[in-house]
């Protein structure tokens, strides 16, 4: 759970009331705001973003897991999408490689509690535009979603440095880049250390379950791995889940 001084932080002064998952806007400007979708499995988080952001942008959409990001933002075409790395049923890093797959001008900008430079890279890697940490000042949240949807990127000043020395690093390989697992490897590996049986696994991914146990034991033997409990290590090594 993340700490109330992470809320804070960001320059929260209130929560949103609206419980809604599609949000509308009624004003009326000369210029259309900028459209854009959050995806947070906090509630708390979520409402204070919606507070935060309320009156800077059109927020189109709330949803709380990986899954249903890739449905809002493949049915509502937002401006830019605003995400956490570490949620449920798909984690943000893998739910951004299906988006700019689909949609490869996507605009995409990581809002993690995870610090890491080489996960920063690996966003980056990916597709993001931005990547900004949870104890980062509300305003320049704002100014970070001004900036992508202008089709520029914008790395917190908080891993700046770091990270531009990161990814200047001729060959540097991504975290998690010598195991080789496939997307849809990943997607099994992620559910089996949620807590899920195969069985919903495979409803989750719209496949049989004899498929999700083939996909779980290549898992093991890729990883060379023999338990469960193994996999769940691999799991959080990988981001996948946190800990």
């Amino acid at each position: 759970m993340l700490p109330v001084a992470s809320i804070t932080s960001l320059g929260l002064s209130r929560l949103a009331t609206s419980g809604a998952i599609i949000l509308t806007t009624t004003g009326r400007s000369r210029v259309p705001k900028t459209k854009v979708l959050l995806a947070e499995d906090h509630t708390v988080v979520a409402e204070g973003l919606q507070a935060l952001l309320k009156d800077s942008f059109e927020l189109v959409g709330v949803v709380h897991d990986g899954r249903a990001l890739l449905e809002a933002a493949e049915r509502l075409h937002p401006d830019v999408i605003l995400t956490d790395i570490s949620m449920p049923l798909l984690n943000g890093l893998d739910a951004i490689r299906q988006i700019r797959s689909r949609r490869p001008d996507a605009k995409i900008i990581v809002l993690t509690m995870h610090g890491e430079t080489s996960l920063a890279a690996e966003a980056f890697r990916a597709g993001v535009s931005g990547y900004l940490l949870k104890v980062s000042p509300g305003e320049e949240l704002i100014n970070a979603i001004r900036e992508v949807a202008q089709g520029r990127s914008y790395v917190t000043t908080l891993l700046a440095k770091d990270l531009i020395a990161l990814l200047i690093e001729a060959g540097s390989p991504p975290r998690g880049g010598s195991v080789p697992l496939t997307p849809r490897q990943r997607e099994v590996l992620q559910l089996i250390a949620e807590g899920r049986t195969m069985k919903e696994a495979a409803s989750i991914l719209n496949i049989s379950p004899r498929t999700a146990e083939s996909h779980k034991y290549e898992i093991m033997r890729v990883l060379g791995v023999q338990t469960v409990a193994d996999l769940i290590q691999h799991a959080i090594r990988l981001k996948l889940v946190s800990e």
